[in-house]
C-alpha cells in the first residue's frame, strides 16, 4: 500500500521541482543513488521498470526506503501496462509514470488512489490524460515533442495543466530555466543527473554534489 497520498505526491513533486529517474539491476546500487540524492536534496526518486526482475529490485528498494528515508517518495516509472502497473502497486509504489497514455493503466491507479503521470505527446492526449484524472502529465520525449516551445503553448489555452518533461533535460541554468519559464510543474532528470562513470566508481559524494547543485540552479531560476 502506498504511503503517500496522490496528492502528496503531486504536491512534493512541484514543490521540489526535480524528480530523479534511475533503473540499475543491483539494489545495492540503487539503494547508493536514492541516499546520494537524498542527501542532495531529492524527495521524489523514480525507479525505472526497464530490466528482467526490475519490479524484485523495486520490492527490495521501497521496503528499505520506507525505513532508512521515510520523506523519500518512491514510485515506478517506464510502466506500460495496466498489469504491471498493479505489480508495482502491490509492492508499495507510491506513484506509477509511464510513457505512453493507456486508459486501463489510469483504471487501475485510479482505483487505488495511486498518482499516475501518463507519456503525452499532444494536447489532445494531455486532455484526455487529465479527463482521467492525471494530476501532472509526462511529456516524452520532452526535447522531442517540442521541448519548452511546446509546454509554453500548451499553457496558454490550459493554464491549469501541470507537466513534467522527460528526456532532454539538462542539470544546467539555461535549461532549466527554458523548461521552468515555459511552465512546467517539474522536470524527470536520468543519466545528466548521475553519470554512468560516477555511478560505474561509486562516487557517491560526486552526485550528491551534482544534485546539490542542480536544486541550487532551480532554486536561483524559481525566485
Amino acid at each position: 500500500m502506498a504511503r503517500f497520498t496522490r496528492i502528496e505526491v503531486a504536491g512534493t513533486m512541484k514543490k521540489t521541482g526535480i524528480i530523479p529517474v534511475f533503473y540499475h539491476s543491483d539494489v545495492e546500487t540503487v539503494k547508493q543513488v536514492v541516499q546520494a540524492c537524498y542527501d542532495g536534496g531529492v524527495r521524489v526518486f523514480e525507479f525505472t521498470n526497464r530490466g528482467d526482475y526490475a519490479h524484485e529490485v523495486f520490492a527490495v528498494l521501497n521496503k528499505w526506503a520506507a525505513q532508512a528515508l521515510p520523506e523519500v517518495i518512491v514510485g515506478a516509472g517506464s510502466v506500460v501496462d495496466a498489469g504491471s502497473a498493479s505489480l508495482y502497486i502491490q509492492l508499495g509504489a507510491n506513484f506509477i509514470v509511464s510513457p505512453v497514455l493507456k486508459e486501463d493503466m489510469a483504471i487501475v491507479c485510479n482505483r487505488r488512489k495511486i498518482a499516475w503521470s501518463p507519456g503525452c505527446g499532444s494536447l489532445n492526449d494531455i486532455s484526455r490524460a487529465e479527463e482521467l484524472g492525471a494530476e501532472i502529465v509526462k511529456i516524452f520525449p520532452g526535447s522531442s515533442v517540442g521541448g519548452p516551445k511546446f509546454v509554453a503553448a500548451v499553457k496558454g489555452p490550459c493554464p491549469w495543466t501541470d507537466i513534467m518533461p522527460t528526456g532532454g533535460v539538462e542539470p544546467t541554468e539555461e535549461n532549466l530555466k527554458a523548461w521552468f519559464d515555459a511552465g512546467v510543474a517539474c522536470v524527470g532528470m536520468g543519466s545528466n543527473l548521475f553519470p554512468k562513470d560516477l555511478v560505474a566508481a561509486g562516487n557517491w559524494a560526486a552526485i550528491t554534489q551534482k544534485v546539490k547543485e542542480t536544486f541550487a540552479i532551480l532554486k536561483k531560476i524559481r525566485k
